[in-house]
C-alpha cells in the first residue's frame, strides 16, 4: 500500500459526493479518486433540486468544480450502479474503497386516498421536472387548473408555490429548460394553496425563502391562521423565526394589491383525500387542525380546495443500494460515523455519506462536514484494507467498456456545459439546461447538438 497509489470511488457527484472527493484529495496520503455518477451531469441536486431562480444558492458549484478543474479527480458521468448497469461487485475489484453518495431521491406519501389519482406528484418529480432532470422531461404537470395545493411547511414547499406564481419572463432569465418555460407561459394557475399542518409558530421555513414570495411581481401573498397572528404568539428565542413571525404578521394585515395570482398560506390545515374527476384530481378535502397540549390534532372541520394539481413536500426517502444493508426505518444504509456496517461489523472497504448516511436533513453545506467524517474514517482504515484485484484506471475504463458503458468524463461535460451558455445566449439567460438525455450525450460526445 506504500508503493502504490489508493483507488477510491465515489458514487453519486451531488454535493455529498463531491465534499468526500475534494476531502479525500486534502489528505496527505496520495490518493486516486473516480467519482461515477448515473446522469451525465455533475452537481446532483444543487443542479436538480434548486430552485432554477435561486442563483446565489447555485454559485456553490464554483466550489464544487474546483477539484476537477485541474484533474485532480476523475468525473464519470453516464455511469449505472447497480441493477441494469455496471454491477457493484465489478465496481469492487477496482477500488480500494468505496464511498456510496447516492443520497435519498423517493418522494414520501402522504398516505391518503386519491393520492394515485393523475396530478397528484411529490415535490422530488415536480421540482426534477422544472429543473430539467432526465429522468423527468416527460413528466407534463396539469397547469390548466387554477387551483393547486401543495403540502409541506419546507422551503421546497415555497419552491413549488413561488415557481408557479412568477411569470414566465421572470422564470426566462433563469436556467429552465425551454419546454418548461412554455408550459409556465401558458400556466392557468392562478391560486396556489399551500398547506402547512402546524401553526405559524412552527414553520420550518427559512426568512429568505419567505421573503421572496412577498416580493414576487405577479402574486399577492394571503395569511389564512385563524387570526392567531392578530391574538399573539409567544415570541419565539429564535430570531429568525421571530423575522418571520413579523413578516407573515405584515402580510395578514395587509390588503391584497389584486395581482393576477396569489400564494394562499393555510396554517393548521392538513389533506385527508384527494377528490378525482374522470382519473385526474379535481379537489382536496383539507382538515382544519388544532393545537391541544403541544400536538396537532383534527377538528374534523372539512373543507374541499377547488383544485387540478397536489403537490406533496413532505420529504424523501432513500432507495436501498444492491449489495449493502438497508434501515427503511431511517431510510440509511446503517453506518458508524460513515463505515458500512452489517451484523455489528463494519464491511471493508465500504463507505456512506450524505442523506444515504444520515437522513434527508440538512442544508447544502451539512454535507462537508459529514464527508469529512466519512473520508476520516476511510483514510484511517487505508492502511488494512485489501488490494483491489485490479488497480490500474485503464482497468476499469475497459470494464466499463465491457459493460456497454461510454462515460462521459470532464472534458465532456464542459461540451455540454458550453452547449448550455450558447443557449442561454439564445434566451438571453446565463445558461439554459440541455434536459433531454439524448441530446446531453450528444453534446457530451462531439455531435451536433439540437438547438
Amino acid at each position: 500500500m506504500q508503493h502504490r497509489q489508493a483507488r477510491v470511488a465515489v458514487i453519486g457527484a451531488g454535493p455529498s459526493g463531491l465534499y468526500a472527493a475534494a476531502a479525500l484529495l486534502a489528505s496527505d496520503l496520495p490518493v486516486g479518486v473516480d467519482v461515477l455518477d448515473r446522469l451525465p451531469a455533475p452537481y446532483g441536486l444543487v443542479r436538480y433540486g434548486v430552485a432554477p431562480d435561486h442563483v446565489k444558492m447555485k454559485s456553490v458549484i464554483r466550489v464544487l468544480q474546483k477539484p476537477f478543474d485541474p484533474a485532480q479527480i476523475e468525473f464519470l458521468g453516464g455511469v449505472h450502479i447497480g441493477e441494469g448497469g455496471v454491477p457493484l461487485d465489478v465496481v469492487r475489484q477496482h477500488f480500494h474503497a468505496v464511498v456510496h453518495a447516492t443520497g435519498s431521491s423517493v418522494d414520501r406519501a402522504l398516505g391518503i386516498p386519491g393520492e394515485d389519482l393523475a396530478g397528484s406528484l411529490g415535490s422530488g418529480a415536480f421540482v426534477s421536472w422544472y429543473c430539467g432532470h432526465p429522468d423527468h422531461t416527460e413528466l407534463q404537470p396539469p397547469l390548466d387548473h387554477p387551483g393547486v395545493a401543495v403540502v409541506g411547511a419546507g422551503n421546497v414547499a415555497l419552491d413549488v408555490a413561488r415557481v408557479l406564481a412568477k411569470t414566465a419572463d421572470e422564470m426566462a432569465e433563469t436556467d429552465i429548460p425551454d419546454p418548461v418555460l412554455d408550459a409556465l407561459r401558458s400556466s392557468a394557475v392562478r391560486d396556489i394553496h399551500v398547506l402547512v399542518r402546524r401553526g405559524p409558530q412552527h414553520i420550518r421555513f427559512t426568512p429568505a425563502e419567505l421573503r421572496q414570495i412577498g416580493e414576487l411581481a405577479g402574486a399577492d401573498v394571503l395569511v389564512h391562521d385563524e387570526g392567531l397572528l392578530a391574538a399573539g404568539i409567544e415570541e419565539p428565542e429564535d430570531r429568525r423565526h421571530r423575522q418571520m413571525l413579523d413578516m407573515l404578521a405584515e402580510w395578514s394585515a395587509t390588503e391584497p394589491a389584486g395581482k393576477p395570482r396569489r400564494i394562499h398560506l393555510r396554517f393548521l390545515r392538513s389533506p385527508v383525500r384527494i377528490v378525482g374527476t374522470d382519473g385526474r384530481v379535481s379537489g382536496v378535502v383539507v382538515e382544519r387542525n388544532a393545537i391541544r397540549d403541544g400536538r396537532v390534532v383534527g377538528t374534523g372541520e372539512q373543507e374541499t380546495l377547488d383544485v387540478g394539481l397536489v403537490v406533496r413536500a413532505i420529504g424523501y426517502d432513500a432507495e436501498p443500494i444492491p449489495g449493502l444493508p438497508f434501515d427503511p426505518a431511517t431510510g440509511t444504509v446503517p453506518n458508524d460515523g460513515g463505515r458500512v456496517v452489517c451484523d455489528g461489523k463494519p464491511v471493508p472497504g465500504a463507505y456512506v455519506t450524505g442523506w444515504i448516511k444520515r437522513g434527508p436533513t440538512g442544508v447544502i453545506g451539512t454535507n462537508k462536514s459529514d464527508a469529512v467524517e466519512t473520508v476520516a474514517a476511510l483514510l484511517e482504515d487505508l492502511p488494512g484494507l485489501p488490494e483491489p484485484a485490479h488497480p490500474d484506471p485503464a482497468a476499469f475504463r475497459a470494464a466499463l467498456a465491457d459493460h456497454g458503458v461510454r462515460p462521459v468524463d470532464w472534458t465532456a461535460w464542459l461540451r455540454v456545459d458550453a452547449e448550455e451558455v450558447r443557449r442561454g445566449g439564445l434566451r438571453g439567460a446565463e445558461r439554459v439546461k440541455v434536459a433531454e438525455l439524448a441530446e446531453m450525450l450528444d453534446a457530451a460526445h462531439g455531435a451536433t447538438a439540437n438547438p
